[in-house]
């Protein structure tokens, strides 16, 4: 419930400081986009008081560690950082890391820890997900490319320019499995995690689209969306398969 509550936060925090160039619904008028402002606004504080309220009550029952404690502290400065201005990393581009900490590190790592009552080497595993969940984001903005131009929406793929990203892209998810096959420096045997070298074809194959793409054939976005939805998606189902079958 946490978890959910946070997530609902992130994503509309950032609309109570849209830019007015950037209109939600079409031909909305200034009285629509101030009722959306006011409702987003009272949503949020909505959902963060009931995190607060059930840190609180998790605290005082101590079914809250040290280590979930801070995990949730540190979502809660992800979502300020990524949100609110001055900051307001979501238009500065760095939205896109951001989102991917907050999904693939940080949730994972407050659900552990709250369970386990203390971190542990797996949560190393985290930092290749995370890598993942950003190459995700990046296919998302190839997509929004446009749009994005159209309304001067800075994301990772306007500010550095698609020539930059495609290479990145793939650099984040190669090192990904790069990661993963180091993970028996953290006490983590290969043996136990090589389910996770199962979507690597698909990553692979990712690597090819948008390798395509940056040449100029003509896109496939959903089967592009749907292959690093996926990669990022089973690798997690298998990892998180593997520790609860073991």
């Amino acid at each position: 419930m946490v978890i959910l509550l946070v997530q609902i936060t992130m994503n509309i925090l950032p609309e109570v400081y849209r830019p007015q160039n950037e209109p939600l619904l079409e031909n909305e008028t200034r009285k629509d986009r101030f009722a959306f402002r006011n409702n987003a606004m009272y949503v949020s504080l909505g959902t963060l008081s009931a995190v607060a309220v059930l840190a609180y009550i998790l605290r005082n029952t101590k079914q809250l560690p040290a280590a979930s404690f801070f995990f949730l502290a540190f979502s809660l400065i992800v979502i300020f950082i990524y949100s609110i201005p001055p900051f307001r990393f979501l238009n500065r581009g760095f939205g896109e890391i951001f989102l991917a900490i907050q999904i693939a590190y940080t949730f994972p790592s407050f659900a552990f820890t709250l369970q386990a009552d203390q971190t542990h080497p797996f949560l190393a595993l985290t930092i290749p997900l995370t890598f993942l969940a950003f190459a995700y984001f990046i296919v998302l903005d190839f997509q929004a490319f446009a749009q994005d131009q159209k309304y001067n929406r800075i994301t990772f793929l306007t500010r550095l320019g698609w020539e930059r990203v495609v290479p990145l892209h793939n650099i984040f998810v190669l090192f990904a499995y790069v990661f993963v096959f180091a993970m028996p420096a953290f006490n983590l045997s290969l043996k136990l995690i090589w389910p996770a070298f199962l979507t690597l074809p698909f990553a692979l194959y990712q690597i090819f689209q948008l390798r395509n793409i940056s040449l100029g054939t003509k896109p496939n976005w959903t089967l592009l969306n749907a292959t690093a939805l996926g990669v990022f998606g089973l690798t997690t189902y298998f990892l998180a398969l593997t520790f609860w079958l073991r």
